[in-house]
């Protein structure tokens, strides 16, 4: 969990350094190149987690030990008719 946040803040601030040095070519003023750069920065941050929310929501099921659960042969039977014989 730490290291996703890591990377995700890591990855904001790249995006937001690119972002900064485009705007500061273009002919903007000082206020519009901070806001458009702080307002890119924090979308790709909420983006990047929400990503991770995702994903960790589409992977496979954990155990309380936080090791994966594999499939048991008894997840098979049906408990809802009495064993034949």
């Amino acid at each position: 969990m730490r290291g996703a946040v890591v990377r995700n803040c890591v990855v904001a601030g790249v995006n937001g350094a690119i972002t900064l040095t485009l705007l500061l070519i273009a002919p903007l003023g000082l206020a519009a190149v901070i806001t458009n750069t702080a307002l890119i920065t924090a979308s790709t941050l909420v983006v990047g987690i929400a990503a991770d929310g995702v994903v960790r929501w589409l992977g496979p099921a954990r155990s309380p030990s936080g090791r994966f659960s594999a499939p048991s042969a008894l997840d098979s039977v049906d408990r809802s008719r009495p064993p034949s014989n």
